[in-house]
């Protein structure tokens, strides 16, 4: 009876032992954690660079203006030098116009540099609130996604959705027949860990081709926290938490090699970054700002 006794107390101690390693862990993170996403830029990244008078120029910043164009497209890159997909160029023949049309090739292009890799939803997040156009896309650099799909996009925004999500769902089966199997495993685990802690009701929440409404991009980018490749499910997760309209379409996709997503260890990282999202939402860690609606 004594021995059982002492491991019953032994139990106990170690249970409350682990319970207050926990709180003060949580206690720290509350109090090390900004409230607030940093929107601050250096003077660099206040500007974009215009090719055409190979200078830079400062930059009205968009999403609390009212919209200049139709269409905001904005490409996060990093080390895109090889990627051949990446460069394109735009052809626009006047044909004998009698009105501004040749006005429109000022400014379609606009480089914004950052001054260090702060991360992908860093950098869509900084080209979102720099966007002057009615509806805003972003999309990879990769080009794995038809762009010509953002038609089937735009027509679900004009029905009233705010937020559209490009989704690969449909093509999953013939995906997992050419992925490693431990690319998989990591898939699935990682798609059950957002519907677990997150984000329900979106089976893709990755593609990298989602439009937005402007006064839904303004409200979610203001308040996006995640930098890196979590980003996705911290858009998606503060949408539910507006009650935005969220609906996924499907895209056309082609797999491309070279990703700059190392397995197991960029699962890791996003695995981590989804327990923080829920924790530090649920705590109160991270607040929300509902001043740009």
């Amino acid at each position: 009876m004594l021995v059982k006794s002492g491991l019953s107390e032994l139990r106990i101690k170690l249970i409350y032992s682990q319970f207050n390693f926990i709180f003060q862990l949580l206690i720290v993170m509350y109090l090390t954690t900004d409230p607030y996403p940093n929107l601050s830029r250096s003077s660099t990244e206040e500007c974009f660079y215009d090719p055409d008078k190979s200078e830079y120029i400062k930059l009205k910043f968009g999403l609390t203006e009212r919209p200049e164009k139709e269409l905001s497209v904005i490409i996060p890159a990093y080390n895109e030098d090889s990627n051949k997909k990446f460069t394109f160029e735009i052809i626009i023949v006047n044909d004998g116009s009698k009105d501004h049309t040749l006005e429109v090739k000022h400014y379609t292009l606009r480089v914004i540099s950052l001054d260090r890799n702060r991360g992908k939803g860093a950098a869509v997040r900084i080209g979102m609130l720099s966007a002057r156009g009615r509806i805003l896309l972003f999309v990879d650099a990769d080009g794995a996604t038809q762009f010509s799909d953002i038609e089937k996009l735009e027509e679900a925004l004009n029905g009233g959705m705010a937020v559209i999500c490009g989704s690969r769902a449909h093509l999953e089966e013939q995906a997992l027949a050419k992925r490693h199997p431990l690319r998989n495993l990591l898939m699935y685990g990682f798609k059950l860990f957002v519907w677990l802690v997150c984000v329900r009701g979106v089976r893709d929440t990755q593609c990298g081709f989602k439009l937005f409404s402007r006064p839904a991009a303004r409200l979610l980018f203001h308040n996006l926290h995640v930098d890196r490749w979590a980003f996705d499910v911290d858009l998606l997760y503060l949408a539910r938490h507006f009650d935005m309209n969220i609906v996924e379409i499907p895209v056309h996709w082609q797999e491309i090699p070279g990703s700059k997503l190392v397995p197991i260890f960029s699962w890791i990282q996003m695995a981590k970054d989804l327990l923080m999202i829920r924790l530090r939402y649920s705590l109160g860690a991270w607040k929300i700002d509902p001043v740009y609606t």
